[in-house]
């Protein structure tokens, strides 16, 4: 019975293996000190590096906008094949119908609710001041 899991007990060892092996290597052979000055700056395809390298913020609609793709998107990817697989079961069959329309209605829920919320409005006009 041991023997089935033997080779996953031989991969699981060549990949710890492997990691530490890594890790020692760059112990032994890494860099210790700073060289020069100019080796330690990041390389910016030649050009002098500009600001202090912190990362550029970005708006929450950006992030929001991203979260949602990746949500419909995926429900895209599970309606597709959903779609052409269960052709002809879905013509005989009312419930399978109903449970992807059920699944599209709570998509659709989702959608009205970021639209409501204004998470897909990019740019909105500025209320005149009197």
């Amino acid at each position: 019975m041991l023997q089935e899991y033997f080779s996953a007990l031989i991969q699981l060892a060549a990949g710890f293996g492997f990691a530490g092996m890594i890790i020692v290597l760059s112990v032994i052979f890494g860099r210790r000190a700073r060289l020069r000055p100019a080796q330690d700056v990041p390389y910016e395809c030649g050009n002098v590096p500009e600001g202090d390298g912190a990362p550029a913020f970005f708006s929450i609609k950006y992030y929001m906008v991203a979260i949602l793709f990746l949500v419909f998107d995926l429900e895209v990817i599970f309606l597709y094949p959903w779609a052409l697989g269960f052709k002809d079961y879905v013509v005989g069959n009312a419930a399978a119908f109903g449970a992807m329309t059920a699944f599209i209605g709570v998509l659709m829920i989702a959608y009205l609710y970021a639209l409501g919320k204004g998470v897909i409005v990019w740019h909105r006009n500025p209320k005149p001041r009197d």
